[in-house]
């Protein structure tokens, strides 16, 4: 069982950037490909960014591209999200999420993730 806990969360303005981490504990860590999603209020959950199990393979969703990149330290059981050029659209709770597939990355769904954390809320100002 594998426990993920978000953090790094906050309120910043249209421009700024964060940096989000998720730490993990239980299970292996550098077993599974990990993801971050995000859901804003009356919307859906849906994917930001992948890693593969190695590092070696991202994946983004159109809208984050070029502006947030995703890393993994498996040493510190960690996956960051580093989220540049902020937009009022990106305001949302931003999870971490890990599966038990590994190998390159591509489109992803909350579907193909076994494990979630809690959550951390981003808010983007205008």
């Amino acid at each position: 069982q594998v426990q993920l806990v978000e953090s790094g969360g906050g309120a910043v303005q249209a421009g700024g950037s964060l940096r989000l981490s998720c730490a993990a504990s239980g299970g292996t860590f550098s077993s599974g490909n990990m993801g971050w999603f995000r859901q804003a209020p009356g919307q859906e959950r849906e994917f930001v960014a992948a890693v593969s199990w190695s590092g070696g393979s991202t994946y983004y969703a159109h809208s984050v591209k070029g502006r947030f990149t995703i890393s993994r330290d498996n040493a510190r059981n960690t996956v960051y999200l580093q989220m540049n050029s902020l937009k009022p659209e990106d305001t949302a709770v931003y999870y971490c999420a890990a599966s038990l597939v590994y190998g390159a990355v591509g489109p992803t769904t909350p579907n193909d993730m076994r494990y979630w954390g809690k959550g951390t809320l981003v808010t983007v100002s205008s």
